[in-house]
């Protein structure tokens, strides 16, 4: 199998519990605080290993929450390459609205990475020798918003195939970067894109637009429930799970990157490695909290990920 690497400049300690109502002004009583690791790439490592993968997990590792983040990691049995940083690790929040099901997610955005700690990162990553590099996550202050455009070039000239999985400024910043398969989700197609799409005829065109324009070979437009199309050159197609229960939407994109990936570093054609990539973001969401997927709900469905033909 290929070696997959994931990169995250921008890790988390994800903190998650529930509670019968959300109000202001009075004191709650909430279920028993649950920790997991977090952040794009780590969130990508785990989804891997529980789906029977390897892969190595490069992150920035600072203070005592950056301690608890690499303890939890190794004791999830990933192989982790943390690179110390000044600056304490972040932390998440997730509260579960059981009255209403709803789920309010807090996320902080890290404190400053400065140029050589960034810079070690980077090239503890590449020191790893990968043929898959996932670049995933928000990017830290302080740290250049084409950064993931930097990593691309360095990508091309080592023959690494990098997956980037961001949003806001970085992702922005990815134009003519030529990185191997990108994933955005529908609305931050949009964005990009500068127009509301009304079909998937102005999607498919706006992501062609972004390939011919080299941000990447291959796009994977996450749809939330209704899937993901696939989009290169020359090939379009719109993929969409079963309907499953939701408990948490928490690491959904993260779990369809970890299979996506894995899947491609088994062998896999690409058509099958975006359902495979699919039927894992579907297992997440039935997950509480920071879970993540579940191998044996990944492998039921699967098979049942239908492959939607354009009209």
């Amino acid at each position: 199998m290929k070696k997959i690497v994931s990169l995250t400049l921008n890790p988390s300690l994800d903190k998650s519990t529930a509670v019968d109502t959300v109000a202001s002004e009075i004191k709650l009583r909430c279920d028993a605080l649950k920790v997991d690791p977090g952040g794009g790439g780590v969130n990508v490592s785990r989804a891997i290993h529980k789906l029977g993968g390897e892969s190595v997990a490069v992150l920035s590792v600072g203070g005592c929450s950056g301690e608890t983040l690499a303890r939890l990691l190794q004791a999830e049995g990933l192989t982790v390459r943390s690179v110390p940083v000044t600056a304490d690790t972040r932390e998440s929040f997730v509260v579960f609205e059981r009255s209403s099901t709803l789920q309010f997610r807090f996320g902080m955005p890290g404190e400053p990475l400065q140029p050589a700690e960034w810079q070690a990162l980077v090239d503890a990553a590449f020191a790893e020798q990968p043929d898959y590099l996932v670049a995933s996550g928000s990017v830290p202050p302080r740290v250049p918003d084409d950064i993931y455009a930097q990593i691309a070039q360095r990508a091309q000239a080592a023959g690494v195939r990098l997956i980037v999985d961001t949003s806001g400024p970085a992702l922005a910043a990815m134009s003519g970067a030529g990185v191997y398969l990108l994933k955005p989700n529908l609305h931050e197609l949009e964005i990009l894109s500068g127009e509301q799409f009304t079909g998937e005829e102005q999607m498919l065109t706006a992501a062609r637009r972004m390939i011919a324009q080299q941000m990447a070979q291959v796009l994977v437009v996450s749809l939330g429930a209704a899937g993901a199309a696939l989009v290169t050159a020359d090939d379009f197609v719109e993929m969409k799970p079963p309907v499953v229960p939701i408990q948490s939407k928490v690491g959904a994109g993260d779990s369809m990157v970890g299979g996506l990936v894995l899947a491609l570093a088994r062998g896999w054609s690409l058509r099958d490695a975006v359902r495979y990539g699919i039927a894992a973001g579907s297992a997440a969401v039935m997950t509480p909290g920071t879970e993540l997927c579940r191998r044996e709900d990944v492998e039921a469905i699967y098979p049942r990920v239908k492959v939607l033909q354009p009209a």
